[in-house]
């Protein structure tokens, strides 16, 4: 049987209060002050076909590879988005260079938005849901699978050797919340999940 929208959200609700009011509202206010210091990178091709995630997974290269030097040395996140902003003709261009070096001519968008993402875990981390900022490229009709990671700072493409560099960004409360498996932490990350959960099922996003 399915459940009604509300249904839904009051077991939802229900097992939010189970772990806890204040376990969700700590959560949610690490995922806040987490998603203050990044930006995501969002990368939406044009379909799901072989050849458009493919393409995709090219444009994603040739930007990491372009924002990376532009952002080497930036600690602050506003700064790092209006750098970033300030470029957007640059990468769209580079974007379509890439496309058309593979005989596609599929027109290429970016911008600077404030979006809302899953849960997303990567190799290394993983980030909560809720909203973030982030440079999203989106490639012809963006019909296709998206690709998400973080561009700022670039957790994603950071060797291991400049890891730690990276996450001196983040609180020590940030690292374990994307980094840790001890039960603390875990259960903090999901109650994040669950209150976006709630949130998304009522609207309020």
């Amino acid at each position: 049987m399915k459940l009604k929208k509300w249904e839904l959200a009051l077991i939802i609700a229900l097992a939010v209060t189970f772990l806890g009011g204040a376990a969700v509202a700590a959560g949610q206010k690490t995922q806040e002050e987490l998603a203050a210091k990044l930006i995501r990178l969002h990368v939406v091709a044009n379909s799901n076909t072989g050849a458009d995630q493919a393409l995709k997974l090219k444009v994603r290269d040739e930007i990491l590879a372009r924002v990376g030097p532009l952002l080497k040395g930036v600690t602050d996140r506003e700064e790092a988005a209006a750098m970033i902003e300030d470029k957007l003709g640059e990468i769209m261009e580079a974007a379509k260079s890439v496309l058309r070096a593979e005989g596609c001519d599929d027109a290429v968008t970016a911008s600077i938005v404030t979006e809302d993402f899953p849960t997303r875990d990567y190799e290394t981390f993983r980030l909560p849901a809720g909203e973030y900022t982030a440079l999203r490229v989106v490639i012809g009709d963006g019909a296709g699978q998206n690709w998400w990671c973080v561009v700022f700072p670039p957790l994603c493409v950071t060797a291991a050797c400049d890891a730690k560099e990276v996450m001196k960004l983040l609180t020590d409360e940030e690292v374990k919340l994307i980094t840790s498996d001890e039960p603390e932490y875990v259960i903090k990350f999901k109650t994040v999940e669950i209150a976006h959960q709630l949130k998304e099922l009522l609207g309020l996003n």
